[in-house]
């Protein structure tokens, strides 16, 4: 008969959980691993944006302030 694939064992822990975890309960696991999963996205892109990133941010815009003014000048002086 061999041993139990991979598959084997995942359709067998379905029925297990299908048998013993209830209907209500599957669905509740799911929406907190969701949850889980959002947070820690969430996490990572507040990492991103963390203060590092806002003096790039400045800096960014005072750059472009800076050519935009540069800008006028040339126009104001034409």
């Amino acid at each position: 008969m061999g041993s139990f694939s991979f598959y084997h064992w995942l359709i067998v822990l379905a029925v297990v959980l299908l048998l013993f975890g209830g209907g209500g309960k599957i669905p509740k696991l799911m929406k907190d691993m969701g949850m889980g999963i959002n947070a820690f996205k969430k996490g990572l892109k507040e990492e991103k944006g963390g203060p590092e990133s806002k003096d790039v941010e400045t800096a960014r815009l005072e750059r472009s302030e800076m050519a935009s003014t540069a800008e006028r000048k040339e126009t104001a002086n034409s």
